[in-house]
């Protein structure tokens, strides 16, 4: 058990294979929906039961906080705009809220670490104001780490007893992707100038920036590399730590998440090391344009279900793949047997008559 999470059980393996017994029974011809059968396997076998249910209630939370590190020219935009954004998600105008809407999901907003005050609706678990400039010193306390942790574990608790049977992993926070860049290189071995991406849209000079900032905040990362809370502390921020707190709580309550771009899915690269297996229950929704979030991908073995070139976070790439994982739910669910439905199948011979 690491920091009060053990290893994680896989989803049910006698249902997926009840699952793809069932795919083989409808009317339609043995494996031409591709990949949506398999992803229906999964959806029964972390359901436990064949057929599936579609889902009733999925939920995004969008974790938000800011870094130190921004202040020191990494992003295109000021760290002012993630508390602005905030306001943005409660108001229902951004992205997220667009597409939550035409998905058939719900949007929670968790500030963690905003700098700066944010609607008392969203602070219940709020750790700091802002992380550390991880550049040049640690992002958080001992204490906040702890802290961080048990709040993305409580997130994902209250969000599954109110019936949450899907969750969806966002962020918010101007930037982030630097720290998300400093987990994934750490995590995979990667050099900087192969990981970092232009996040926000920073122009040459930014980027180069943001290579020295991500380089010299891993070679503070590196001896700690094999500790996840170590590495969060070091190397992460307030938000990072509540999404692995969040993303390892939901496997461990075998509740299935999608997971978004490269800050949720450095979290996710943290969050498996956390609680060993936690990965059987995510999705990858969409692949980034960061390249840092194709290296994150590869070392979990998730294949992401869309790739539109986006990078915008809020959990958006996410909600745009959840139309497709409701779709792989129908048709195993909804779609008729061959029996019921009194369609011959391949296996059945045409009636020839050979006397002539």
């Amino acid at each position: 058990m690491t920091h009060g999470f053990a290893p994680v059980p896989a989803p049910d393996a006698q249902v997926r294979a009840a699952a793809e017994q069932r795919q083989t029974q409808l009317t339609k011809p043995a494996g031409s929906l591709g990949k949506l059968e398999t992803l229906g396997n999964w959806v029964a076998a972390c359901q436990g039961a064949c057929p599936p249910q579609q889902f009733e209630r999925a939920r995004v939370v969008l974790f938000a906080g800011d870094h130190g590190v921004a202040k020191h020219g990494v992003s295109a935009y000021p760290s002012e705009v993630t508390g602005q954004m905030v306001a943005n998600f409660l108001a229902g105008g951004a992205a997220v809220n667009a597409l939550a809407a035409v998905a058939g999901a719900t949007v929670r907003v968790a500030d963690i670490a905003v700098d700066g005050d944010t609607d008392p609706s969203v602070a219940q678990h709020k750790v700091r104001c802002g992380s550390g400039a991880i550049d040049r010193e640690d992002a958080l306390t001992e204490d906040e780490v702890a802290a961080a942790l048990a709040a993305g574990r409580a997130i994902a608790d209250e969000e599954i007893d109110a019936g949450a049977d899907l969750l969806v992993a966002g962020d918010m926070g101007i930037g982030n992707t630097t720290p998300a860049t400093v987990l994934i290189a750490t995590l995979t071995g990667t050099e900087p100038v192969a990981a970092v991406g232009r996040g926000t849209g920073v122009d040459d000079t930014g980027w180069i920036r943001k290579v020295a900032a991500i380089r010299d905040a891993m070679r503070r990362a590196r001896p700690v590399a094999k500790d996840p809370v170590d590495l969060l502390r070091v190397a992460g921020g307030a938000d990072f730590a509540a999404m692995t707190g969040f993303l390892a709580q939901a496997a461990t309550r075998r509740t299935p998440v999608i997971l978004d771009g490269v800050v949720v899915t450095a979290a996710a690269l943290v969050a498996e090391d956390l609680a060993a297996g936690a990965k059987a229950w995510w999705l990858a929704g969409h692949r980034s344009t960061e390249p840092a979030h194709d290296l994150a991908l590869k070392h979990l073995r998730l294949e992401p279900l869309i790739d539109m070139e986006m990078r915008l976070g809020e959990g958006s790439g996410a909600l745009t793949a959840l139309p497709i994982v409701r779709a792989a739910v129908a048709t195993l669910a909804e779609m008729s047997t061959f029996a019921d439905a009194g369609v011959s199948t391949a296996d059945e011979p045409d009636t020839v008559d050979l006397v002539k």
